[in-house]
């Protein structure tokens, strides 16, 4: 058995032994000369055959595809361009509604986002510019404009004024990013990490994380039942369920009493000094809730100086800004002063609007409309009233009025949008909780409260007519480049969509030019419905030119 299993294998070995060598001298009789014209005289052969072989094909092909197009009848035709041109139809009118609504082809973000990468092109192409700049460093920071959302110095009541006009209309106010960015705001204000001394801070912290305004409501009422203190309760007491600004402005009252008493307490025990190592902890605890607790106290004098605004109060409104801004001066980052401007201009005291403008107009504080227009508004008061066009141009400008067209040329420049709600030419709506400035959300925010005070000064939107215009001849195009501030930004559109309600038309700058795309399919739909009606009058003349070589 074993010799046999040994014969076995003998075999096969001497058989693969035998195919290397009849491989061997076939690799070397194949790279003699004589061999390689072998093949060189075959691949030609194959190439040629190949080459007769396609024109035969396609011969054959287009006369299948003649005798096809002869059995069309016109009826075929017409109902081939109808369908073009209501396919084509269907995408103009998609890539027309997708430019209006976020103001891009989609068959060109499509192109870019999924096509791109696929080809290969994504690897040299340069990054995108980001929606809102966050430089890498110190030096992109200062070079590029933030696209950054503000609060809103001057917001209405939600309940009583948002929802008063969703009740009214029926359309929503506030888009779902507002009021999230509200949330957000909230909690910044309102709370902090040892809300857990405080049973009702901790129902309060869950209250302003609630999406349902009946259940924040809801929430405040359980805090008020833990503690009747709880100033942040009565505040969204105010701010949701309150159906008035009377109504709001004793729920602040209570949440005043309640914030001073917490704030006083807060401060007492910020100004123990710790004796040993242990109280550390308890002292970092205190400077937080005394951060909470000032928050909270600032927010409800705004808020109270706001109701004497809105109920008549002006003079009271004005003494409780002047107060909080000597009492909190670090917090200027809220805006007060533009609470104030609004007020002192219902006041008609123009000389202190100049004494406010003349502190908070500088070069190293951030800009916003409501600056950059006040001061344009005081500038045409000296004038307007003798303003005229046709004088003007006869005799040229006076220093005063050349002033005055400056200012309305640099606050046009700040934000391009707030003309044309001034002059009426474009519907207000009510402004949202955040702005972005020199954005469609400032104008709306700065025209909504300040149109009366323009108004009021005669000749001053007239003055605005003649001029306002007169600022793009200023600006440099491209608007890579600025005059007096940086250049406008290209984000102010995306962000503004989200801020404003659907219902708004947003106000866009510069003005896009329509896609190619939405060219394209427009001329394609309108070259396929003129084929489509010149078959339907003429069938058989159009059959002759389709059938036509």
């Amino acid at each position: 058995m074993a010799e046999s299993g040994g014969s076995g294998r003998g075999p096969p070995c001497l058989g693969a032994a035998a195919a290397l060598r009849r491989w061997e001298q076939l690799r070397r009789r194949a790279a003699t000369p004589w061999a390689r014209g072998l093949l060189a005289v075959a691949a030609g052969l194959g190439l040629l055959y190949a080459v007769l072989r396609v024109p035969l094909r396609l011969r054959d092909g287009l006369a299948a595809v003649t005798m096809f197009l002869s059995t069309l009848t016109p009826k075929f035709y017409f109902a081939l361009t109808v369908t073009s041109s209501f396919i084509s139809g269907l995408i103009f009118v998609f890539e027309w509604w997708h430019f209006r609504k976020y103001g891009t082809s989609f068959i060109e973000q499509v192109s870019v986002s999924h096509l791109r990468p696929l080809i290969g092109g994504a690897e040299n192409s340069p990054p995108p510019p980001a929606a809102f700049s966050a430089g890498d460093n110190d030096t992109s920071r200062q070079n590029m404009p933030e696209c950054k959302v503000w609060r809103n110095p001057l917001n209405l009541f939600r309940g009583a004024e948002y929802s008063r006009y969703m009740w009214v209309t029926g359309k929503e106010p506030l888009t779902y990013y507002d009021m999230n960015l509200s949330a957000q705001d909230h909690q910044n204000f309102f709370t902090c990490d040892t809300d857990a001394l405080r049973p009702s801070d901790t129902v309060m912290q869950k209250a302003w994380r609630e999406r349902n305004p009946q259940a924040r409501i809801k929430a405040a009422y359980q805090a008020l039942e833990l503690n009747n203190d709880c100033a942040t309760a009565y505040v969204l007491l105010a701010e949701e369920e309150a159906t008035t600004i009377v109504d709001a402005e004793k729920y602040f009252k209570q949440a005043l009493k309640a914030g001073e008493m917490i704030y006083r307490k807060s401060q007492n025990c910020h100004s123990q000094s710790p004796q040993h190592e242990a109280q550390l902890s308890k002292d970092l605890e205190s400077h937080k809730l005394l951060g909470r607790d000032t928050n909270v106290l600032v927010y409800v004098k705004r808020r109270l100086a706001m109701c004497a605004r809105k109920l008549g109060r002006i003079r009271e409104a004005v003494k409780m800004m002047r107060d909080l801004m000597k009492e909190f001066p670090l917090l200027s980052m809220l805006n007060i002063h533009e609470n104030l401007l609004e007020a002192l201009l219902e006041l008609q005291a123009y000389a202190d609007v100049q004494a406010v403008l003349a502190k908070y107009d500088d070069i190293s504080l951030p800009k916003s409309a409501a600056i950059c227009y006040t001061a344009a508004l005081l500038k045409a008061r000296a004038v307007s009233e003798r303003f005229s066009p046709e004088t003007a141009s006869k005799r040229g400008l006076s220093t005063a009025e050349i002033n005055a067209v400056e200012a309305i040329h640099r606050a046009v420049e700040f934000n391009p949008h707030v003309p044309k709600y001034l002059l009426e030419m474009k519907s207000l709506v009510l402004p949202p909780e955040h702005i972005l400035k020199r954005g469609d959300s400032e104008a709306v925010a700065y025209a909504f409260f300040h149109l009366q005070h323009w108004k009021r000064i005669e000749g001053a939107l007239n003055l605005l007519h003649c001029t306002w215009e007169g600022t793009f001849r200023m600006i440099p195009y491209p608007l890579e480049k600025g005059h007096l501030f940086y250049p406008y930004p290209s984000c102010t559109e995306t962000a503004d969509r989200e801020l404003l309600p659907t219902f708004h038309e947003v106000s866009v700058y510069p003005q896009k030019e329509l896609p190619f795309f939405i060219h394209f399919t427009a001329g394609l739909c309108s070259f396929s419905a003129m084929l489509a009606l010149l078959t339907h009058q003429f069938p058989e003349l159009m059959v002759i030119l389709a059938k036509a070589p």
